[in-house]
């Protein structure tokens, strides 16, 4: 099994401890509200939220995925971080075994954020993952990210 490895660093205006909210602990219900195209629906199959929950993500029409589920390993409201890893779902296809994301909300001088986020994708045997797919999964968080910062900023 392999690993690779990216990295995304997103900056916004909105205050670091609201965008940890809506991008972590609301996501669930904030994401399919403004963005049902990507994300239809989150069912936790498991726990409370916390560590160890395990949810099922049910993706939009927009997707061409089905579902992923996925297994909250860390959060630190504190500290702003969120670690999670997807275990299950079309999303892996054949190739990957799961993939962990790891997310920090960094505050900045300005009262904006930066969003850092770190990608593991754990792959099956010697699969190559293409530049292509990880540009694919990048334009697709970054999408996201701006489509909660503009709900954000219009419901302020």
């Amino acid at each position: 099994m392999g690993a690779i490895t990216y990295d995304i660093e997103i900056p916004s205006s909105i205050p670091a401890a609201k965008m940890f909210k809506a991008v972590v602990l609301d996501a669930d219900t904030l994401i399919p509200k403004i963005m049902p195209q990507a994300i239809k629906n989150v069912e936790i199959l498991e726990g409370d939220g916390g560590v160890g929950t395990v949810k099922i993500i049910h993706f939009g029409e927009g997707s061409q995925y089905k579902s992923a589920k996925h297994r909250v390993d860390a959060i630190d409201t504190e500290n702003l971080t969120h670690t999670y890893t997807i275990v299950e779902g079309d999303a892996l296809a054949d190739v990957i075994e799961s993939i962990t994301y790891h997310v920090k909300i960094v505050p900045t001088e300005d009262g904006g954020c930066i969003c850092k986020n770190r990608s593991i994708y754990h792959t099956k045997g010697d699969v190559v993952i293409t530049e292509e797919n990880i540009k694919e999964g990048k334009e697709k968080a970054l999408q996201m990210f701006k489509a909660i910062e503009a709900y954000l900023q219009a419901n302020a």
